[in-house]
């Protein structure tokens, strides 16, 4: 029989450890990052973007909520928010405004855009939004480092003459991605975020080819305006919700940490976590390492 003492010592060091999980703290928590990602916002053409108003209230209430049990922990401040396309339902000068006044005066998190296929205005092209992206961010397709990950925002041309949401990623959009992955460590964790999501993607080995051995632990997308997340030759995908007025009523949380990914959607109409299990990812990954976070 063990001493009293290494009993107790024992008992402590295990009720330590279950106050430590319970408090989402795993290893490599330390290094952890969180967004929020959301899509097709749609504001219309006269600059009416109402809808958005309870989807970035909640963005900026939820920090210090409770996750669910089996993820544990609670959100921590997002580092930023992504938005992955078709910000308007046509790219109308009001339209663009509007969006632009919610990340400046009501979202009080930084904000990184992609453009969608109604961003680009469908058979009326126009560069309203396209160059007030450009003006923001850069470029159409640029990429940002947070906490020792890289984000590769992947705008990709959208033939709008094929009447047909399901779409091929661009031959622009895939020479940008090898190039860009060719530049980043292996090791290095890797998100690309582009409209499409995975099944509207029509070419999805071309795409994942074109990650060759880099380290991509997410693919990002948007389109059909649900919550969804899907794998495809080990690669996670995640769909996220829109807010227009006959969604679910959902945002999408992301928390990366040194081995763990999770991604789930918060309704704001409920006030509650979404459970369905065809919306949440709980994955192990090889996350940022604290020396890549330095």
């Amino acid at each position: 029989m063990a001493p009293i003492r290494n009993r107790r010592t024992a008992r402590v060091a295990v009720a330590f450890a279950v106050l430590f999980l319970a408090a989402g703290v795993s290893q490599g928590q330390e290094n952890a990052i969180t967004f929020f990602a959301w899509s097709d916002q749609h504001i219309q053409t006269d600059g009416n973007g109402e809808h958005l108003i309870p989807a970035i209230d909640a963005m900026n209430a939820l920090p210090g909520t409770a996750y669910p049990e089996a993820l544990g922990g609670v959100v921590a401040k997002p580092a930023f928010v992504f938005g992955l396309g078709d910000i308007t339902e046509w790219p109308s000068q009001a339209a663009k405004n509007t969006y632009e006044r919610f990340l400046k005066e009501r979202l009080k998190f930084p904000s990184f855009d992609i453009a969608g296929n109604h961003d680009i205005g469908g058979l009326s092209p126009s560069d309203t939004v396209l160059n007030w992206l450009i003006q923001r961010h850069g470029s159409l397709r640029y990429t940002f480092e947070k906490a020792g990950v890289t984000f590769i925002a992947l705008f990709s041309e959208y033939d709008e003459t094929l009447n047909n949401p399901a779409q091929p990623i661009s031959k622009a959009a895939l020479d940008f991605l090898r190039k860009t992955l060719a530049k980043v460590p292996k090791d290095k964790p890797v998100v690309v975020a582009t409209h499409l999501c995975f099944d509207a993607i029509t070419n999805r080995d071309e795409f994942v080819d074109a990650f060759g051995d880099a380290n991509v632990i997410l693919v990002l997308g948007g389109h059909y305006h649900k919550a969804v997340v899907s794998q495809y030759r080990g690669i996670h995908f995640v769909q996220c919700p829109s807010p227009e007025p006959k969604s679910a009523g959902e945002f999408t949380v992301l928390r990366i940490t040194e081995n763990r990914l999770t991604a789930i959607p918060f309704n704001y109409r409920q006030n509650r976590w979404t459970q369905e299990k065809g919306k949440v990812l709980d994955v192990s990954i090889r996350g940022p390492t604290k020396a890549q976070t330095q």
